[in-house]
């Protein structure tokens, strides 16, 4: 690989990831209209890479790229995001019955240590930070039952259920509700009550579906 294509595919990234967590943040809402000149012009970069992180954030339903008009943040599909917790949910139950069956100590201590930085972030309201630790908490699951594939799998489709999430603790200050449900999963799955456990995850997972009529009738243009 020569110096400009590593260079071309280091900016590429770089515009994918800076896109991508201005869409997530709700720097650049949905509807809002974007262009690649903008974003090269910004980086002072040609608009090639750009080209190619905005096709790749299209693929993930972040973009949407109208022939003949240009490119808009993607509204977000409530049927996606439907689907995209359907199968997290489906995904995850069994993997806490696996956990409760085998899970190895290196791994409780690594959902520990994520707690405690939950209950840091909770306490300053850092809500994007909480986020990401929310997805760790759910990775490390995965991966000490063996499964980090299925992980990857999943994150492929789970953008517009991960963009709801994002809306919902951007709304609600009291972060309480899901560290103690990520605390009570990690107690179930140590003590491996292995039914209990399963209840607790599908509750976890559908805390959004209970919100979701809310954030909908407070910022209607933000889906479809």
């Amino acid at each position: 690989m020569s110096f400009n294509q590593k260079m071309r595919g280091s900016t590429r990234a770089y515009s994918y990831n800076l896109v991508k967590e201005r869409i997530l943040h709700l720097e650049l809402k949905p509807g809002t209209k974007i262009s690649e000149k903008e974003i090269a012009d910004e980086l002072q970069v040609s608009r090639t890479p750009v080209r190619e992180a905005f096709m790749k954030l299209a693929e993930e339903e972040l973009l949407e790229i109208i022939p003949q008009s240009g490119t808009i943040v993607s509204h977000i599909n409530l049927e996606h995001v439907e689907e995209g917790r359907f199968m997290r949910e489906k995904m995850e139950k069994e993997i806490v019955t696996l956990a409760c069956i085998s899970f190895p100590e290196e791994y409780v201590f690594r959902l520990e240590t994520n707690l405690a930085m939950q209950e840091v972030c909770g306490g300053k309201n850092n809500f994007y930070r909480l986020f990401e630790l929310d997805e760790e908490f759910h990775q490390i699951l995965f991966q000490g039952t063996g499964k980090l594939r299925t992980w990857k799998m999943l994150q492929q489709l789970n953008m517009p259920f991960n963009r709801l999430r994002l809306l919902r603790l951007a709304e609600d200050s009291n972060l309480d509700v899901i560290i103690s449900q990520h605390k009570e999963i990690l107690r179930l799955v140590t003590e491996r009550k292995t039914e209990q456990a399963v209840h607790m995850m599908e509750a976890h997972l559908r805390l959004v579906v209970v919100e979701q009529e809310m954030l909908k009738a407070k910022y209607p243009h933000y889906f479809i």
